[in-house]
């Protein structure tokens, strides 16, 4: 009698994306396709493309180089951490569903290993479904719907089409919020406690949010139930964002400003940490690790630290997996033999 063939089912763990190397050269070729998205920049393509190539892209990837060659490894931190997401969700998964043909790879939104190249090689061996987990805890239109759009235009060349789900996000995810506050627990058992834990979080311009971008309504859900979870009260904790670009109004408070204001207050220590982020990358190593401890302490603060991300940290590949686990009991149930 023959058996049916496996269900092949390929889970894809997608985030932002990373230059090749720490060089000037690599990141203008990076900035150019992240900045050239319109999720990302709304101005007007035309006028935007002028201001990139002439105002942008001949000085900001020599300062942007110079930050990475501080944080880089063997590799780009967020590519490093990626690879060792999808070993570790692996090592849950693989061995718990042998009815599929199941593969668990990294993509990335911009750079490499890049989502578009991913599909076409699916194009050559059909799969019969797709999962795609965004490790972007707070769903964004400029970080998570970038995902979808490469997906979309993937789909109208596609004949034969296999299933395909889409965790939108998990930011009040019970797993989430838990690993995240053992992380916190973990840290201050080992370095004390702060006078004030800041969760400052990847910002995104203020006009986005007035168009009914839902990113800060997520995040400020995220701060509340973490330190509700760590019983924190009000005195004890704050909600910032970080990483603002260009001239326009960004959500508020920015991490940076709200930093000065405490040293000036007579805040002496912090301890801050960003939800957002998935993975450390320069964002949090550079900018948050360095740059802000330098503006805290400039304003009168004496002790600062930072929180790693979650990494692939034990509790935050259960929440992964877990995520996944969902997707694969209803597949499961479909594919039934």
């Amino acid at each position: 009698m023959l058996s049916a063939p496996k269900t092949k089912v390929t889970i894809i763990l997608a985030n932002l994306g990373t230059p090749d190397e720490p060089t000037p050269a690599a990141v203008r070729r990076f900035l150019k396709q992240f900045l050239s998205d319109q999720r990302v920049i709304e101005i007007p393509k035309p006028l935007w493309q002028i201001i990139l190539r002439l105002f942008i892209l001949p000085f900001r990837p020599n300062r942007v180089a110079h930050a990475y060659q501080s944080v880089w490894g063997d590799d780009s931190p967020m590519r490093e951490i990626m690879w060792q997401q999808v070993a570790a969700v692996k090592e849950q998964l693989l061995a718990q569903y042998p009815q599929f043909e199941l593969k668990i790879v990294p993509a990335m939104s911009y750079g490499n290993p890049g989502l578009q190249a991913l599909l076409q090689d699916l194009t050559v061996t059909p799969q019969d479904q797709i999962i795609v987990l965004p490790l972007f805890p707070q769903y964004s239109a400029t970080s998570t719907a970038p995902l979808y759009d490469v997906i979309a235009k993937w789909i109208l060349k596609q004949r034969n089409l296999p299933g395909l789900s889409i965790i939108r996000d998990y930011y009040q995810h019970p797993l989430y919020i838990q690993a995240l506050a053992q992380s916190v627990k973990d840290y201050q058992a080992q370095h004390g406690m702060p006078d004030k834990l800041l969760m400052s979080f990847h910002g995104i311009p203020q006009p986005y949010a007035d168009k009914g971008d839902p990113y800060p309504e997520r995040c400020h859900m995220t701060a509340r139930l973490l330190a509700q979870e760590l019983g924190l009260n009000e005195q004890q904790w704050a909600i910032s964002f970080q990483s603002r670009f260009g001239k326009q109004e960004w959500i508020k408070p920015y991490t940076d400003k709200l930093l000065t204001e405490w040293g000036q207050q007579g805040v002496k220590s912090v301890q801050i940490m960003s939800p957002a982020f998935s993975a450390d990358c320069l964002e949090t190593l550079e900018e948050l690790a360095i740059e802000n401890a330098e503006t805290f302490k400039a304003a009168g603060g004496q002790d600062y630290a930072y929180i790693p991300a979650l990494n692939a940290n034990p509790a935050h590949i259960t929440l992964l997996s877990s995520l996944l686990q969902a997707n694969l009991e209803a597949l499961s149930a479909t594919f039934a033999h």
